[in-house]
């Protein structure tokens, strides 16, 4: 099975990549690298890939593993590209895709919309044409928590309405799930939307609560802490998100809806607080807290009904957040140095 990951430097997809190379796929990874955070962090993430960094910075040259050969390939290319991209179906014969690829952030969709309509709706418009074209079995595409929008019934539950997003990251995430259901009915092929809900984790992101956090305790500077630390979240931990992930993208779909939409989370709310308590307990140090307003596009509180993940998938997170947070210290501390 040869499958190709999209947002591969990525957070989640580097993390997914190594998950579908250990268990014996074939993985091209494709990610454009842009600089809405630190590219050292994503260059660092393929180097664990055995992606070599120059080799890597040109546009639509694949690159080859150094460590897991031909298993492992990458790409820098921006799935906008009209040209490209269909050039990489022909040529890779790829048989299933998981897009991780998108413009992220909340708060960054309010001053750049531009780059949301861009990636998440053309860029991923160019991959459903690529998959309807190539015969894709099937596409796992990343939605998100925040189409619930402020949705007051929790746990949150596919079967809720989410018709009134707060965000423009959160309405590019909606429409990605309609435009999934329209290829679905029209050309026949299996689409799954996982709606993501606060994922942590090390080689996590920098624009993150948790690595915001980290980074401030350890150079003694006061962390923002926002509706005046009245937050709850599904913190999920990443290596039970990449199962479940794995678990979707390589289960047959015959037996199934063509289209389907699953949460994915912790399938439990946790205080804020109780977040940064276990960051000060890993590092041990206490916080400087700043308390702050609710920021516009937030909502106060998350918590995702998985039930029917764990029905369908035997999907069972079991990390808990104490011990997640120690994860993300160690590496956090070592990747540092």
């Amino acid at each position: 099975m040869k499958i190709l990951v999209t947002g591969a430097a990525g957070f989640i997809g580097y993390h997914l990549c190594e998950k579908l190379i250990e268990q014996g796929h074939d993985v091209i990874g494709l990610d454009n690298i842009n600089d809405y955070y630190d590219v050292d962090l994503k260059f660092g993430r393929l180097r664990q890939l055995g992606i070599v960094r120059n080799e890597a910075e040109s546009f639509n040259q694949k690159c080859v593993s150094a460590t897991h050969g031909d298993q492992f390939s990458f790409v820098r290319m921006n799935l906008e590209d009209r040209e490209a991209l269909p050039r990489l179906f022909e040529e890779e014969k790829i048989t299933k895709v998981c897009n991780l690829a998108a413009q992220a952030g909340v708060r960054y969709s309010i001053e750049n919309p531009e780059a949301y309509i861009d990636s998440n709706i053309v860029g991923y418009l160019n991959l459903l044409e690529c998959c309807r074209h190539h015969k894709i079995e099937h596409l796992v595409y990343a939605s998100s928590s925040s189409v619930y929008g402020l949705n007051e019934k929790i746990p949150f539950s596919t079967s809720d309405s989410v018709d009134h997003p707060i965000s423009l990251y959160a309405a590019s995430k909606k429409s990605n799930e309609l435009m999934a259901h329209t290829y679905s009915h029209l050309f026949g092929f299996a689409t799954t939307g996982l709606r993501f809900f606060t994922v942590y984790g090390p080689w996590g992101r920098p624009d993150m609560a948790l690595f915001l956090f980290t980074e401030a305790i350890a150079k003694g500077q006061p962390i923002k802490v926002f509706n005046h630390g009245k937050m709850e979240r599904d913190f999920t931990y990443v290596d039970d998100i990449v199962e479940g992930v794995v678990r979707v993208l390589t289960t047959s779909t015959q037996d199934r809806d063509r289209y389907k939409i699953y949460n994915i989370g912790n399938n439990n709310a946790v205080k804020l607080t109780d977040f940064i308590e276990a960051i000060e307990e890993s590092m041990g140090q206490k916080a400087e807290k700043v308390m702050m307003p609710m920021q516009p596009g937030d909502v106060e509180r998350t918590w995702a009904d998985v039930d029917d993940l764990i029905r369908d998938y035997g999907y069972r997170p079991n990390t808990s957040v104490k011990k997640g947070v120690q994860k993300f210290i160690e590496w956090y501390k070592d990747y540092r140095k």
